[in-house]
């Protein structure tokens, strides 16, 4: 390995690092990026429990808000449960673009990583190409070693290249598409907070008790 390395030329270190940085996010997104992580089962049905048993207190807020991307979102409709119904909404949707905003982290990175990789591979490429033709004008065809050395540097930063980009490029796509499954998820529970909470508004109403 350290000898291809060397074969390809100091565009192999870029490319190296790169490669590193990549695997060290897809690490982290995939453990991130767990639904029982992001959107936990049943977090609205808990909820709405603390609601009707009148134990939703600034306690548990603050660890609904802590324990996971959903619960900041639902906690940012509950502080405002008191308010009309799109003053919930509004609150629920500006705390929702934060947690998107959480949820894509380092994906621009990855992206970033998936297209610059062949760039570099191409590079090292070109000066390959380079310093075989500098062999031929010094030494014209009849050192063989001198050519090998820069066809071999173009071909092994090309490979490296793509071999970082490809897998970069997949788990990109891959880790867009679970962003967007989480959000719609989130959205799907946090209408639900809306009409539990809008629930409650109504039994109060006909009750003449303030819920809880």
């Amino acid at each position: 390995m350290l000898e291809l390395i060397k074969a390809g030329g100091w565009v192999m270190w870029p490319i190296l690092l790169a490669s590193v940085i990549a695997m060290a996010i897809v690490v982290e997104r995939f453990w991130s990026l767990q639904r029982k992580r992001v959107a936990p089962d049943n977090l609205v049905a808990q909820v709405w429990q603390w609601l009707r048993s009148g134990k939703l207190d600034e306690q548990r807020l603050s660890a609904l808000r802590a324990g996971s991307p959903l619960g900041q979102v639902l906690a940012a409709g509950l502080v405002n449960r008191r308010h009309e119904r799109y003053v919930i909404r509004e609150s629920i949707e500006e705390a929702g673009r934060l947690v998107v905003f959480e949820l894509e982290r380092y994906l621009n990175t990855l992206g970033t990583i998936a297209a610059v990789s062949p760039l570099l591979g191409l590079l090292g490429t070109v000066f390959g190409m380079i310093q075989m033709f500098g062999a031929l004008k010094d030494a014209g065809a009849g050192d063989p070693a001198e050519l090998a050395g820069g066809i071999g540097q173009a071909l092994i930063t090309t490979a490296a290249g793509l071999l970082v980009a490809i897998p970069a490029l997949y788990f990109y796509r891959y880790f867009r598409g679970r962003v967007e499954a989480l959000v719609i998820t989130m959205e799907q529970e946090s209408i639900k907070l809306v009409e539990v909470l809008q629930g409650e508004r109504e039994q109060e109403a006909q009750s003449g008790k303030p819920a809880a």
